[in-house]
């Protein structure tokens, strides 16, 4: 009798999740890994792997509730789960995305589509750990969906299409949407 088991491999090779079958009776003796592979790949970035991160909508978020939920000033402070949510997960991704730096402070466990324009608050299919680091980072998306939101909320840009521009490519959003 097998089962998977799953072992964390030290921060040195950690570059994925490792699951070996293993007898049952022998489950709690790690066996070494010869390689370690991510299960998502970094070769997207700035934006995450479409396969793992493929983003994902919040249904209480529609063009007609814009007014009582994105362009209600503080409304993301309503749904934004907290940080004893989102570190699990973050940490899984640093492991999933394979970064060779595992500082959990490197990274920012964002929301591929924001929800300050009705991305899903609590789907792991929106949550993926962005790195600070590089010309294209978290810092830079910040700002793109602040511009994008404010757009959508003055009416000159759709929800529907706001979304799709950032779910695209979030560094082109702004001129695919004609604002800047």
């Amino acid at each position: 009798m097998s089962r998977i088991v799953r072992f964390a491999a030290p921060a040195a090779l950690l570059a994925g999740s490792l699951f070996l079958a293993v007898p049952a009776a022998h489950a709690a003796v790690p066996h070494a890994p010869h390689t370690l592979t991510a299960s998502c790949s970094q070769s997207y970035l700035p934006l995450p792997d479409p396969a793992c991160t493929p983003g994902a909508t919040n249904p209480d978020v529609t063009q007609d509730t814009i007014d009582s939920t994105i362009c209600m000033s503080g409304w993301t402070k309503t749904i934004r789960p907290p940080t004893s949510y989102t570190n699990k997960l973050k940490q899984q991704g640093i492991a999933d995305y394979g970064y060779a730096d595992t500082n959990m402070s490197d990274y920012e466990e964002d929301h591929f589509l924001p929800l300050e324009l009705g991305g899903a608050p609590r789907d792991p299919k929106n949550l993926w750990p962005e790195p600070h680091d590089g010309d294209q980072n978290s810092y830079s998306k910040d700002s793109v969906e602040n511009r994008v939101k404010k757009a959508v909320c003055a009416g000159d840009a759709t929800l529907a299409d706001a979304q799709q521009a950032m779910l695209t490519n979030w560094t082109t959003a702004e001129s695919v949407l004609g604002i800047s």
